[in-house]
């Protein structure tokens, strides 16, 4: 009787879900990537704690963390990494894999994408200075003090905007938007 195939394993399906996801091997744990987030105090697993569960098989902790949820796709991690692991990416694979199984904080993180999308809608772009505010008076009120400091340094370098920016062409993208939609309903019939 042939063996029968085994199942591969978490690390496996992470790492052939995602380009250069093999890369994760090579990982330090030098900590470089959690130290880089802007996210990362907010984060029940740093990145690197994170990847450490994925190597060692820990499914069920990984897809019920909220590390790749809080990922703002800075990429400051990948441009730090001295593996060159695609950090960003990893985070929206094990997003999907979360998504797949039902393992996500629906309330937060419905809000958080239904804002996303509406400023998208409204300005072409996304307006971080009132993502992040509504966010965080929505969920975590307090924690505004702790990240005033942040935002005010920002905003001194230029990083930040209080106001949204449209983009020219509003129209078009409005158009493609639109499409999108429709044809989004139209697959789920």
């Amino acid at each position: 009787m042939p063996d029968s195939p085994t199942k591969p394993s978490f690390y496996e399906r992470v790492a052939a879900a995602t380009p250069g996801g093999e890369t994760l091997a090579t990982c330090l744990q030098c900590g470089t990537c959690g130290g880089s987030c802007p996210s990362g105090p907010e984060m029940d697993a740093t990145p690197r704690k994170l990847f450490a569960m994925v190597m060692a098989n820990m499914e069920d902790e990984v897809l019920s963390s909220n590390a790749p949820w809080l990922c703002v796709s800075c990429y400051y991690c990948m441009v730090r990494c001295p593996q060159q692991i695609p950090i960003t990416d990893l985070m929206y694979t094990l997003k999907e894999m979360a998504i797949a199984q039902g393992r996500y904080h629906k309330d937060a993180y419905v809000d958080w994408s239904n804002s996303f999308v509406g400023y998208v809608e409204q300005y072409g772009r996304s307006f971080e200075f009132g993502l992040a505010t509504r966010y965080h008076l929505t969920h975590h009120p307090l924690s505004m003090v702790r990240k005033s400091g942040l935002g005010f340094e920002m905003l001194q370098k230029g990083r930040l905007s209080v106001q949204p920016e449209r983009i020219r062409n509003m129209p078009q993208l409005s158009a493609i938007l639109s499409e999108a939609k429709q044809i989004a309903l139209q697959e789920e019939v």
